[in-house]
């Protein structure tokens, strides 16, 4: 086991308080950050210290990947399959899907046949892999996350009581079902700007008599927080065709240690909030608005799954006196989460082949034989398929830990 320094990404929509307070640094910090990525992504790497040096974990796996990855390697041609990050979103990120397995090689090998740069802001696949993610909150966690179902989208509609919604409140209640959905949503992207122009402010004035009307103070009223996050959005994105789209999305928050996973084709975008995140190893990103990056909306349509899609909230299961397991159907990776507790004895860490371990809150040993490594929150350890038998321990107080691994277990 190695220690693992995590590669920090600044977006717009990042933070300048909470990952600083996370680690421990000054705050606020220089610029926003967004993202802190624990693996071995080539546009980003972690840095393992081994030996008094430092070397990119990229460089690591790719040098011995039997070592490194184990039994898992030929599986995944010789790369470690997931990417752990900790996320945090001050404003909104950008409405968004992500390709299936076999999207994602015929559109890669499509973009490169063009001949399109693996660096150009105009490229929607950066890779041949799929995304599917699981996020975790580590504080409230807000986000919009697959077609709500049609007929509750029908009475979000009407409870505007904007004559210039209702043809499409009638639309989708005459197909109350993907079909419907698919029409609605490519007849609101692909608006003309004067058409845009028009509605979105009445759709706005909408939204601001209804909380008006005391719908804001009523905690039985399930669209107060739909109305709210149109509003914010309009005034982060003006004029923007991702803010109607949003009306067709469900509005889900996450309570601290709740996650959220989203498979292939599934539109969402994370609002506010800090998490743990774990995904397939990939950057590939299909976007629909909400953001000034490149939107390609025919690509976006392939893409998108308009089946309804229940609250994909996933609850942590016990496994054990300290662990708590993420379920997902997802290959690439599984998460656990360690609530350590001061004074108890070392615990086992399970796992499937490689894995890292993240500390988010306290101070953790983590013991393999002799050997000893101490992390503390937003520090993290690579851990080979060869490491066995480890364990971990809270120092000091009680600690919270998360296990990143390959899917399986």
């Amino acid at each position: 086991m190695h220690e693992l320094v995590g590669a920090l990404r600044s977006y717009a929509w990042g933070s300048r308080t909470a990952l600083a307070q996370l680690c421990g640094r000054p705050v606020p910090s220089a610029h926003p950050e967004a993202e802190l990525w624990f693996g071995a992504h080539p546009a980003d790497p972690a840095q393992v210290r081994v030996n008094g040096r430092t070397e990119s974990l990229l460089e690591l796996v790719a040098s011995d990947p039997q070592r490194q990855l184990g039994a898992v390697a030929p599986e995944f041609g010789g790369r470690l399959p997931f990417l752990l990050k900790i996320l945090a979103a001050e404003e909104p990120l950008s409405l968004q899907a992500h390709p299936s397995a076999d999207q994602a090689r015929a559109g890669f090998e499509r973009e490169n046949l063009q001949h399109v740069p693996l660096d150009s802001p105009m490229r929607n696949y950066r890779d041949d892999s799929h995304k599917p993610e699981l996020i975790v909150a580590l504080s409230r966690f807000e986000a919009l996350a697959g077609f709500r179902e049609p007929r509750r989208t029908v009475a979000l509609l009407r409870a505007l009581e904007v004559p210039e919604l209702t043809p499409y409140a009638e639309l989708l209640a005459a197909q109350p079902d993907s079909s419907g959905l698919r029409t609605l949503f490519t007849t609101w992207i692909t608006l003309p700007q004067a058409m845009l122009a028009s509605i979105l402010p009445k759709v706005l004035d909408g939204c601001v008599h209804y909380l008006a009307d005391g719908h804001s103070d009523s905690a039985a009223d399930e669209f107060t927080p739909e109305m709210r996050t149109v509003l914010e959005l309009a005034e982060a994105y003006p004029g923007d065709a991702g803010v109607l789209a949003v009306l067709l999305l469900n509005r889900i928050t996450l309570e601290p240690g709740q996650g959220l996973f989203l498979d292939a084709g599934n539109l969402h975008a994370y609002l506010h909030g800090v998490g743990v995140e774990i995904m397939a190893n990939s950057d590939n990103v299909l976007r629909g608005g909400l953001t000034p990056k490149h939107v390609d909306v025919p690509e976006l349509l392939r893409v998108l799954d308009f089946e309804p899609l229940e609250l994909p909230i996933v609850k942590p299961e016990p496994v054990g006196e300290y662990s708590f397991r993420y379920r997902t159907p997802a290959t690439e990776f599984a998460l656990r989460r360690f609530e350590l507790d001061a004074g108890a004895a070392p615990t086992s860490i399970p796992r499937t082949g490689p894995g890292i371990l993240l500390c988010t809150d306290g101070s953790v040993r983590l013991l393999q034989g002799s050997d000893e490594l101490r992390i503390t929150p937003g520090g993290a350890a690579w851990i080979s398929a060869a490491d066995i038998n480890i364990r971990a321990q809270a120092l000091g107080g009680p600690a919270q830990l998360f296990c990143a691994c390959v899917g399986g277990q």
